[in-house]
């Protein structure tokens, strides 16, 4: 439903039931007329069409944009000549329904209460009328944002495959001509990785589960290059299997950890995972590799020495989780580095 049918809804449905009220009141009293039923439709109806002009002058002179002062000064200004005007309306009303009585109905008291009340109507329904526009371009505003968070991450995960890609066709070609059977194999366990990245690329989290199983595949892929100089080891509480996570995210991390870990090292090295509910029930992912992290300002940069992993990953938590995340990478003694990420079980909603 768009905006304008539904204010012209909601000025119907809140001006009528204004008369229906009055009318349903005025019956325990003494009973219904047709003369009271004419004057208080009469009085919704100048009550609509006096709103309707006051939002007319808010939209022309453009008052969401003005200060707050400023708004707040022309608001209780509009309110009084409003209040007047309907003060003025139901002398009028009366007149012509044959209701009015001069004695009292010009008595100042009346009037005073009668420009009060009226007051009191307007300022409820330019209040209402206040709030539904903040809450609507405030709700405009969310879905921009979650528009371009999800154009972002489009954006990182459309890095991600090309850098994936890369480096395990590296490893399939170095097995080609040393043991094309052990290559054949690792063709195979690549395409199973490339059929889950293509399912899994529109979706914002996917199950902890389906993460860790292509890591898996990943790490016995480069199990096939490497042979023993790679060792791996696993360490994940069931409990992590509760959680969502970012598609590719725990990949990038081990890839990041071979390439700049492992690869680097004659002799090879550990890759051990850890993965398990923390304290304050949010995952804790740990990948521990072989290596010293030479640069910690690495991660304050766009690149991380040889591609998007790092600064990717962080990236990509901030957009999904906000504030709720962390990414640390630290050096653990002389010969190791550890990654270490924990988010939320859910992720942000905008929009």
């Amino acid at each position: 439903m768009n905006r304008n049918r539904l204010y012209w809804i909601l000025q119907f449905l809140g001006w009528g039931s204004f008369a229906l009220i009055n009318l349903f009141f005025v019956s325990l009293d003494r009973g219904l007329t047709f003369i009271q039923v004419g004057a208080f439709l009469s009085l919704a109806i100048f009550y609509l069409l006096s709103t309707q002009a006051l939002r007319k002058v808010i939209k022309k002179y453009d008052w969401f944009n003005l200060r707050f002062s400023r708004l707040l000064v022309n608001t209780l200004l509009a309110l009084t000549v409003l209040s007047v005007l309907n003060m003025t309306a139901q002398i009028i009303i009366n007149l012509i329904f044959g209701t009015l009585d001069p004695e009292v109905d010009f008595r100042p008291v009346v009037i005073s209460v009668n420009i009060f009340v009226s007051f009191l109507f307007y300022a409820l329904w330019v209040m209402l009328y206040f709030l539904f526009h903040f809450l609507d371009n405030y709700n405009q505003s969310l879905k921009y944002q979650a528009k371009i968070n999800e154009i972002q991450l489009n954006h990182l995960k459309s890095q991600l495959n090309p850098h994936f890609i890369f480096n395990a066709l590296n490893s399939v070609r170095a097995l080609v001509d040393e043991d094309p059977k052990k290559a054949k194999l690792a063709i195979t366990q690549l395409s199973n990785i490339l059929r889950f990245s293509l399912m899994m690329d529109k979706k914002r989290t996917i199950d902890f589960e389906n993460e860790i199983n292509t890591v898996k595949d990943y790490l016995n892929l480069e199990s096939i290059r490497f042979e023993e100089r790679l060792t791996v080891k696993y360490e994940i509480e069931p409990t992590a299997y509760d959680y969502k996570v970012p598609p590719m995210m725990l990949q990038t991390i081990v890839e990041n950890a071979i390439k700049h870990g492992i690869s680097n090292r004659v002799k090879g090295g550990l890759i051990e995972i850890k993965c398990y509910e923390g304290l304050t029930d949010d995952l804790v992912i740990q990948v521990k590799n072989s290596g010293q992290l030479v640069k910690p300002s690495v991660l304050n940069k766009k690149k991380d020495g040889g591609g998007h992993g790092i600064s990717n990953t962080i990236q990509r938590l901030k957009l999904i989780y906000g504030n709720r995340s962390s990414f640390k990478i630290f050096n653990s003694g002389n010969d190791f580095v550890i990654t270490e990420i924990k988010i939320p079980k859910q992720s942000l909603t905008l929009g």
